[in-house]
């Protein structure tokens, strides 16, 4: 079985940001990067389906400029088979579909039995990409995967639900699975993992045509606005309850 999964490198969760001097974006300078956790939770059920399995491929695609192959390295000194930079200096400027075009075209070329995305990225968290890249490619996709299993006409996948719930789905392939984090406990690179990673392919490639109109464009990125506002109720103590309970259900909304 041949596996691509689409990782995303982002900003560590403790690193200090800041609002870029423009106002439509976050400073990048000073920034540490890593793997997206969901991501990486994808990279680690891939590598498990190839190790049961006893045979495979494992690709990691990665789109953005040339820090994101150092995200690569990691994914390949953890596992994977080979490794696709994209490369891609203004990722920020696209939104999801413009991401999606691209991610599919260079996933489109390798034909690959199964996709695997996490299912949302820590920076934006939107959790669309992996879906739209589906469509884009029309293939069938679940989202929430908690487990995958190969079966003898594709795969059975257990999907989380809402209040502990969860269903079990059959589906053919190819397709495309958003896997959930936590369903797997995260693997370290081994020492020799890092010295085999050096060795293997990380091929660059040019991003797809510029994706046209953006369907969503970013006017303004700011920090939360603090605002005061004192108001004077009046009335019987019944009736100005009444009003700090209308207020706190319907303005403030917190009950």
């Amino acid at each position: 079985m041949k596996i691509v999964v689409a990782i995303k490198q982002v900003p560590e969760r403790d690193a200090p940001v800041h609002i870029a001097a423009d106002g439509k974006w976050i400073d990048e300078n000073d920034l540490s990067y890593t793997i997206n956790e969901p991501d990486a939770y994808a990279l680690e059920e891939a590598l498990q389906l190839k190790e049961k399995n006893g045979t495979g491929e494992v690709i990691v695609v990665c789109a953005g400029p040339e820090r994101v192959q150092s995200t690569l390295r990691e994914a390949l000194a953890k596992g994977a088979d080979r490794a696709i930079h994209i490369e891609l200096d203004d990722l920020g400027s696209l939104d999801t579909l413009g991401v999606a075009r691209i991610l599919a075209d260079a996933i489109k070329a390798e034909s690959p039995d199964l996709i695997l995305t996490g299912l949302q990225s820590d920076d934006l968290g939107l959790g669309q990409t992996g879906v739209v890249v589906a469509e884009l490619l029309g293939i069938p996709h679940a989202t929430i995967i908690m487990q995958v299993e190969p079966t003898a006409a594709g795969l059975k996948v257990k999907r989380e639900l809402e209040d502990g719930w969860f269903q079990h789905v059959e589906m053919p392939l190819p397709a495309l699975l958003t896997i959930q984090s936590g369903g797997n406990k995260l693997r370290y690179a081994t020492l020799m993992g890092i010295k085999k990673a050096k060795t293997k392919e990380l091929k660059a490639v040019a991003a797809a045509a510029a994706p046209g109109t953006l369907a969503v464009t970013l006017d303004r990125v700011y920090l939360p606005e603090k605002q005061k506002k004192t108001e004077m109720l009046t009335g019987s103590p019944a009736e100005i309850a009444a009003k700090i309970v209308e207020k706190l259900k319907f303005e403030v909304r917190v009950i």
